[in-house]
């Protein structure tokens, strides 16, 4: 298995609890690791055999509009559902950072969520029967 990483992609979404917070978009700065088979990419050199990710970063920055989250633990799920369920890797983690808290450099998310039926997740025995 390999790794496709976009480290820290901006966006600016509506996300907070209060109404006020969500009011405006505010900059969040995503992370997200797609695990695939990437081996035919490798030997061949065509995009077709890999995940665009060029593609990933433009459906996911396009997710944001009219659109709002009150937890960035929501939003680290959609985005990964979005990946899943779009690009078809193996897994997929997101890391959200959001910037709210003037003592902190960052709060942030993570979580890894994998295909179901993927080598990855049968592998490791994961809701599989």
């Amino acid at each position: 298995m390999s790794k496709i990483t976009i480290t820290d992609l901006e966006v600016w979404f509506n996300v907070g609890v209060p109404d006020e917070e969500r009011a405006k978009p505010q900059r969040l700065l995503l992370t997200v690791d797609m695990t695939n088979d990437f081996s035919s990419a490798a030997v061949t050199d065509r995009i077709t055999k890999t995940i665009d990710y060029y593609a990933v970063a433009q459906k996911i920055t396009g997710m944001g509009k009219d659109r709002s989250w009150k937890l960035i633990e929501k939003l680290a799920n959609d985005v990964a559902d979005l990946v899943l369920g779009e690009f078809q890797p193996a897994a997929v983690s997101v890391t959200v950072k959001k910037f709210i808290l003037p003592q902190a450099a960052h709060v942030s998310v993570s979580l890894t969520k994998q295909r179901s039926g993927s080598a990855i997740t049968k592998r490791a025995g994961w809701g599989i029967p």
